[in-house]
């Protein structure tokens, strides 16, 4: 873990993010976006490694195996609990240089001029979830996650 990057200081305890850890093994940390006051779309979930590094080519096998498997895991759940018709997932690396993964659920009748990972923000009648509404997200994505059978990476 590195000094100074927020990730690995939300690993560590130090920051505390909206809603509540989804799931976390020895690679990998799920849990909701939080924008801090600037409004989260409901559904918006970040997958991080947990090892500091700064892209997808630095990975392990082992890491690359865990971080591919709770991104399809995480998909699934979304669909089942939360009926998005479709999951973006998004790497940029641009704010913080620790490897991490927006997964974006978007819902039935969102206007097709909204599709995209980055448009669903600019739609005025987004679901923007307030920290309530994020803890239940989280519980069910949770909760399915440890009903579901599944071999670990």
């Amino acid at each position: 873990m590195e000094t100074n990057c927020f990730i690995c200081d939300k690993h560590k305890g130090i920051i505390k993010t909206a809603g509540i850890p989804i799931y976390e093994n020895e690679y990998v940390y799920v849990g909701h976006i939080d924008r801090k006051g600037k409004g989260s779309y409901l559904g918006h979930l970040m997958i991080d490694l947990k090892r500091h590094i700064p892209t997808l080519a630095e990975m392990t096998n082992d890491e690359a195996k865990a971080f591919g498997l709770i991104i399809s895991r995480v998909s699934k759940a979304l669909k089942e609990t939360e009926n998005a018709e479709h999951i973006y997932a998004l790497v940029s690396g641009n704010s913080v240089p620790h490897l991490h993964l927006h997964l974006i659920a978007r819902y039935p009748n969102t206007p097709e001029r909204y599709w995209g990972p980055t448009e669903l923000y600019d739609w005025t009648e987004a679901p923007i979830a307030n920290e309530e509404e994020m803890s239940s997200l989280c519980k069910r994505i949770k909760n399915y996650l440890a009903n579901e059978v599944f071999e670990e990476a």
